[in-house]
C-alpha cells in the first residue's frame, strides 16, 4: 500500500505550498507516494489524465512529440512544478532511474486553491459592503440596482424572485456553518447578521455585519466548494434564499461566456480581448499563456477598477473553476469577461 507523502516534500511543490494550513492538511491526507522502476512510462503524449504529477525522487526524461528531450531531476526548481502539466500531455515521461512520484487529482487541487482564494475575496467583499451606510430603500430595489442583476436577462430576474423562498429567522440562528456544503444563495429581506470565523484561540472572530439588501453565500456555489465562514443572525429577520440549482441556472450561467483557445487568441489578436491568468504567480510563470496578464483570483477585486472596460477579459486557470469564479466577480462589476472552456487542462 502506498505511503502518504512527507508533508515537508509536499510543501515544496507549487501550488500546494500556497495553501492555508487547513486546506494543505486536507491535500496531504489524500496524497500518496508511488514507486516507479527505471524505464517505465509515467504518462504519454496525448494523455488526458487530469493529474498533477510531481517527481519526489530520481530522474525522469520528458520527450516531446517532435523528439526534443529534457530531463527533470528531483529536488530542482523545475521539479517543484508538476511535470508537463498541460493537457492533453505534450510529452512522454519515462523514468531514467528508479523514481518516486506523487499524483494529485487536478480537480481536488483546484477546488482547494479556489476555496483558499475565495476566502480572501469573501472577507474583503463583505467589509467593503459593510462600510457603506444604509441609505434606505427596500431590499428588492437594492438588488435590482446591483451590477450583477444588470447583467442577466429580465426573464431570469422575474424567475429568480418567483423561485426565492422566504425564510423567517431568529436572533442567534446560524444560517451558514463553515465547512458545510453550499446549498443556497441568500439575500437579506429584513434584519442583520454577522460573518464570523474561528480564531486561533478558539473564539469567534466577527468579520462584518450585513443588513437589508445584502447578499451572501455565493462563494461556495461559484467555486463548488464548502462554506468558508459562519453567518449568524444578530436580530430576528427574514431571508430570501435561492437554491444552488436555481442560482446556477438563472444567475451564474447567464453571466458566464465560454471561448475556445482559438477563439480567445483571435480576440486578443484583433485587440478586443486580453488573456488573464487567475492562478498564482508561480503557476503562471510555469506554464502561462504567452502575453497574458497574471491577476490571481484573490487579487481580482482590488485590480478590477484598473481594468479597461472596453476590453473583454478572457480568464483561465487549470480546470476553469477559478476562472469562472473570477469571471462572475468581474461581471458583477460591469466588465466584459469570457472563460477558457475546460481551462489549460482542456477538460
Amino acid at each position: 500500500m502506498a505511503n502518504l507523502i512527507d508533508k515537508t516534500i509536499l510543501k515544496s511543490f507549487v501550488p500546494p505550498n500556497a495553501l492555508n494550513h487547513e486546506n494543505f492538511e486536507e491535500l496531504a491526507s489524500k496524497t500518496h507516494v508511488e514507486e516507479v522502476p527505471a524505464g517505465r512510462a509515467i504518462f504519454k503524449v496525448g494523455d488526458a489524465d487530469k493529474q498533477a504529477i510531481y517527481l519526489v525522487e530520481g530522474e525522469v526524461e520528458l520527450k516531446a512529440a517532435d523528439g526534443a528531450v529534457s530531463i527533470v531531476k528531483a529536488g530542482t526548481d523545475q521539479a517543484k512544478h508538476a511535470m508537463s502539466n498541460l493537457q492533453p500531455r505534450k510529452h512522454t515521461a519515462t523514468t531514467k532511474t528508479a523514481c518516486k512520484i506523487t499524483r494529485i487529482d487536478s480537480d481536488l487541487l483546484d477546488i482547494l486553491m479556489t476555496w483558499d482564494q475565495m476566502s480572501g475575496i469573501e472577507v474583503d467583499e463583505i467589509i467593503e459592503e459593510d462600510s457603506n451606510e444604509e441609505e434606505g430603500g427596500d431590499w428588492m430595489t437594492r438588488i435590482l440596482q446591483s451590477k450583477a442583476f444588470m447583467q442577466i436577462p429580465p426573464g431570469n430576474i422575474q424567475a429568480i424572485f418567483m423561485r426565492m423562498q422566504e425564510v423567517p429567522v431568529k436572533a442567534g440562528e446560524t444560517i451558514i456553518k463553515q465547512g458545510d456544503d453550499g446549498d443556497f444563495y441568500y439575500i437579506i429581506n429584513k434584519g442583520k447578521c454577522k460573518v464570523t470565523k474561528p480564531s486561533k484561540n478558539n473564539t469567534e472572530l466577527t468579520l462584518a455585519t450585513l443588513s437589508d439588501g445584502d447578499a451572501f453565500g455565493e462563494e461556495a456555489l461559484l467555486s463548488e466548494t464548502k462554506r468558508n465562514a459562519n453567518i449568524i443572525m444578530v436580530t430576528d429577520g427574514v431571508l430570501m434564499r435561492l437554491s444552488k440549482e436555481d442560482f446556477n441556472e438563472l444567475l451564474k450561467e447567464p453571466m458566464l461566456s465560454w471561448v475556445t483557445r482559438e477563439e480567445g487568441d483571435k480576440m486578443v489578436a484583433d485587440g478586443t480581448g486580453v488573456w488573464v491568468d487567475v492562478r498564482l504567480e508561480s503557476e503562471f510563470k510555469n506554464n502561462g499563456i504567452e502575453g497574458a496578464q497574471n491577476i490571481p483570483l484573490f487579487m481580482l477585486r482590488m485590480k478590477a477598477d484598473k481594468l479597461d472596460p472596453s476590453k473583454t477579459y478572457i480568464l483561465y486557470c487549470d480546470t476553469s473553476r477559478r476562472s469562472s469564479a473570477g469571471a462572475f466577480l468581474l461581471t458583477e462589476r460591469g466588465l466584459s469577461t469570457s472563460c477558457l472552456k475546460g481551462g489549460l487542462q482542456g477538460g
